[in-house]
This record gives structure tokens, C-alpha cells and sequence, in this order.
């Protein structure tokens, strides 16, 4: 009777322990994982101070924003590619700028415009060119794009107003430093450059 008694206390003894092991382990493995998902919710937070009081502010995925993005990816190549003093220096440093922001088909219109004289012709002229925006019509299905500007061409003798369409792709790339909208213009060609008036 009491090697029964034993052994039966021994079993509950052993039950008790590993149900006890059983339960810290599901509530170590709940804690760890609501702590993961607590953390991971506060990353996707950005609190922004406002002299002494902080704000909440939500961090958008690049697709909520890609029309914006994509635009003012779109407005700032052209920029870059078309806005030019009559400095050598200046010129490679911006026109090497919009180069980051596309594929090859912007390095050959470049190159294509250096055989023609283009650039060598602002310096020795004292040109300043500039563009305006328009308008850009993009399809974010599609992805693809049409730029529509006026080009300023500024000389001594004479200013020269241009229209200028351009069309082209747009896809996702990595973000850096000289492409902070992590986009790439494809497939860029120009439709129509031709003089409105003098």
C-alpha cells in the first residue's frame, strides 16, 4: 500500500513539473512573440516634435505615393538633363545627375546632342537653357509616361522659346544618394523639340 501510495505521489509529483515546464514555455512563447510584434509596430511609427510636444506621424509605402513620386522623379530628371548654364563643369555635373536617374536611352540623346554641338554651342554662345513643366500625364498601370514642357533658350542676340514632349517608362529601383525617389526612367525618347517663337 505504500510502495502504491509513493509511486502514485512520484506521478503527480512528475505530472505537476511538466505541466508547470508546458505552461512557462507557451507563456515565454506568447510574451516573445506579442514583445516582437509590439516592436515591430513601434518601428513602423515616426513621432515628429514639435517644440515640446510629439506628434504621431504615419510612414507611407512608396506605392501609396508612386503618382507623386514618379511626377516629381519624372520633373527633376528633366531638370537636370535640360537646365543648363553656359559652364562646362556645371553642365557635366547636372547632366551626370539626370544620367543616374535613367537607363541608357538618356546617354545616348546625350551623347547624340554632343556630336551635334549642342552643349559646346551654350558655352561658346553664353546660352542659359531652362525648362518649364507643363504637364506630365502618366499611367500607373502602365507605368508609362509623357512630359510635356517649354524650353527657354536664352542668348545675346536672341531668346528662343521651345516645346519640348517627351515620352517614357518609368520602374522601381533601389533608393540612393543621387536617386533618393528610387526610381528610373526607361525607353526615354523625345517626341517633339521644336521652337514656338522668338
Amino acid at each position: 500500500m505504500l510502495i502504491q501510495s509513493l509511486e502514485q505521489k512520484t506521478r503527480l509529483a512528475l505530472m505537476t513539473v511538466f505541466a508547470t515546464i508546458a505552461g512557462c514555455t507557451v507563456i515565454c512563447a506568447v510574451t516573445v512573440f506579442y514583445c516582437a510584434k509590439l516592436v515591430t509596430d513601434e518601428r513602423e511609427q515616426i513621432y515628429v516634435i514639435d517644440g515640446d510636444i510629439p506628434f504621431l506621424a504615419e510612414r507611407a509605402k512608396q506605392e501609396a505615393n508612386f503618382v507623386m513620386e514618379a511626377k516629381a522623379h519624372i520633373q527633376l530628371f528633366h531638370q537636370y538633363f535640360f537646365n543648363l548654364p553656359p559652364d562646362d563643369d556645371y553642365i557635366k555635373w547636372t547632366v551626370g545627375k539626370a544620367l543616374y536617374m535613367a537607363d541608357g536611352t538618356a546617354m545616348k540623346q546625350k551623347q547624340a546632342m554632343d556630336e551635334n554641338g549642342f552643349y559646346s554651342d551654350i558655352i561658346s554662345s553664353s546660352a542659359v537653357c531652362t525648362i518649364i513643366c507643363d504637364s506630365i500625364n502618366l499611367d500607373e498601370h502602365e507605368r508609362k509616361f509623357k512630359y510635356y514642357g517649354t524650353q527657354i533658350i536664352k542668348r545675346r542676340s536672341r531668346d528662343v522659346k521651345r516645346s519640348i514632349v517627351t515620352v517614357g517608362g518609368i520602374e522601381t529601383v533601389p533608393r540612393t544618394q543621387n536617386n533618393p525617389h528610387g526610381l528610373l526612367v526607361t525607353n526615354w525618347r523625345t517626341l517633339e523639340n521644336k521652337d514656338l517663337d522668338y
